[in-house]
């Protein structure tokens, strides 16, 4: 679906105000930073700048915001922007006359008050050595304190982190994950299940004022896709798992008051003109290193998964495998995989080692396994069961991930072919952490995944504690080298022009604010190896 942007004045452009709306500097004292700072798609001049004002009492009128970029020595560019109430009173700007390559500090002033400070890098141009990336997904407020985006803002060296979707949850308090949420303090606003864009511009404000992850929004520019969370869960062009149109009306309503709220709320660049609001696939370049080609793979595209978990029969089976092997099932779109084969052409073309894929969901063929009902906890035991007899039938592992998707995966494998590349594919969305080698349907090996697990949302693991599912998949799955289905962390990816190397890290814990972090294991490959070999090290 193609939203109109003049219906939604919330996307406008930061820098000026709107008709009719008057700009009043409030009194000293009244405005806040409540919600932090954050930077994002960062270039080789600049980047998207965020902030969110807050006036006490409410005020009507836009507020004059003016921002600041300073180098290690001095301020090197500012500017004048307005916080509106169309826009939920955050602000975006986007520096640029920046120096490639270069670290900057950046704030905003409002009403007498200065805001925290942020940092970021801007992108190289030209000869570059090295580049540290971290890698996130899956934040569910209810499931834990965010210890792993803390981790990552105290890491060493950070130049940006990806973050690979599910940065919010739809869920009420005594939805997924409640139960944790209750126990160890950590409650939702809204409270209930969020679906009007005034639901999700308040989860989006409840996260964001999380100090662990205002810190990593201070330390780097994030780079951001949506996946399902953001609107409802498993989404997809025409629906969700997780949205009853009799009771919560239109999806397409619904979608675009997702939509809108997070282009107010993250620090990702405004939609183009002319393009569907969904079409947030953007590519970033990493000197001579690399590029990064971010796809979507939700809302623009894709078409609705198959099931697994709720039928034993055979009928039922018969017909989603025929729905499965159907070849017109989507995940990009052929716009999205035309675009994808430009920027991994160019890239090739140019020398690059590294073309980076960041994709929401796991890519490897993966197939369920047999699991002894006796070591699942009872009130699992149902659905395991189901999902079982599923897997038998000849359903994937995950439906909702590209398993559930083969042809459009194989088109997506052909594309790689065309363009001359073996990226690495950086994938989320599964609340585990995965080391795959790719391989086409013929055997071909594609591509290295480097899949990270959640920051806090629940895995099949901690459902499971005394069954090692992780172990059990990587001896069952060809193309799945290591998994571990219980911890929570983040990927560190390190990148030079010999080698790619994934630090898998993981926290003690996110039920409680004091923990520890341990690197479980660390995998790399090999720049422009045709084998696409993993290396353990």
């Amino acid at each position: 679906m193609t939203v109109d942007r003049r219906s939604f004045l919330g996307v406008l452009g930061a820098a000026a105000s709107l008709p009719g709306e008057a700009i009043a500097a409030p009194p000293p004292g009244e405005i806040t930073f409540v919600h932090g700072v954050a930077s994002g798609d960062p270039s080789a001049h600049g980047a998207v700048l965020w902030t969110r004002v807050t006036a006490m009492p409410a005020h009507t009128a836009a507020i004059p915001v003016r921002w600041y970029v300073a180098d290690a020595t001095r301020t090197v560019a500012s500017g004048h922007a307005e916080a509106r109430s169309s826009r939920d009173w955050t602000v975006k700007v986007v520096p640029q006359t920046l120096q490639p390559g270069r670290p900057y500090r950046y704030w905003f002033e409002a009403g007498g008050q200065r805001s925290p400070e942020g940092q970021f890098r801007t992108l190289p141009v030209g000869p570059t050595e090295d580049l540290v990336l971290g890698v996130a997904t899956c934040s569910l407020y209810t499931g834990g304190f965010f210890n792993a985006y803390k981790a990552m803002a105290q890491a060493q060296r950070l130049d940006a982190v990806i973050h690979l979707g599910d940065y919010i949850y739809e869920y009420g308090q005594e939805g997924y994950g409640g139960t944790i949420g209750n126990r160890i303090g950590r409650h939702v606003d809204p409270p209930h299940e969020i679906v009007t864009l005034a639901d999700y511009r308040r989860r989006h404000a409840h996260y964001k004022r999380d100090p662990d992850l205002q810190a990593l929004h201070a330390r780097a520019a994030m780079i951001a896709v949506w996946d399902d969370h953001e609107s409802a869960n498993d989404s997809w062009t025409g629906g969700a798992e997780n949205h009853q149109p009799a009771t919560e009306g239109s999806w397409a309503a619904r979608k675009a008051a997702a939509m809108q709220a997070y282009f107010e709320w993250m620090p990702i660049r405004d939609p183009v003109p002319g393009q569907p609001w969904a079409a947030i696939n953007r590519s970033f370049r990493f000197g001579d290193l690399a590029t990064l080609a971010m796809v979507e793979t939700r809302l623009l595209a894709r078409s609705e998964q198959t099931e697994v978990e709720t039928h034993r029969e055979p009928a039922f089976f018969a017909a989603e495998l025929a729905r499965l092997a159907d070849p017109s099932r989507e995940m990009l779109g052929e716009g999205q995989r035309r675009w994808l084969e430009g920027e991994l052409t160019r890239s090739v073309r140019a020398g690059e080692p590294w073309q980076l894929l960041g994709n929401q969901v796991v890519m490897a063929k993966i197939a369920g396994v047999a699991i002894d009902p006796a070591k699942v906890p009872e009130n699992y035991r149902a659905q395991v069961e189901a999902a079982q007899a599923s897997y038998a039938a000849g359903l994937p592992f995950q439906p909702d991930s590209w398993g559930g998707y083969p042809a459009a995966r194989e088109r997506l494998y052909a594309t790689f072919r065309r363009a001359g590349s073996r990226p690495v594919v950086l994938s989320g969305d599964s609340h585990a952490h995965w080391a795959n080698r790719l391989l086409n349907a013929g055997g071909t090996p594609v591509a290295a995944e480097f899949a990270t697990t959640a920051i806090t949302s629940p895995s099949l693991g901690d459902a499971m504690p005394e069954v090692p599912v992780g172990q059990l998949l990587a001896d069952a799955n060809e193309e799945v080298l290591w998994c571990d289905q219980r911890a929570k962390g983040y990927i560190l990816l390190t990148l030079t022009h010999e080698r790619a190397r994934a630090e898998y890290r993981a926290v003690s814990t996110v039920t409680a604010p004091a923990f520890t972090e341990t690197t479980l294991t660390t995998w790399e490959t090999m720049a422009r190896d045709p084998t696409v070999a993993l290396r353990r090290v």
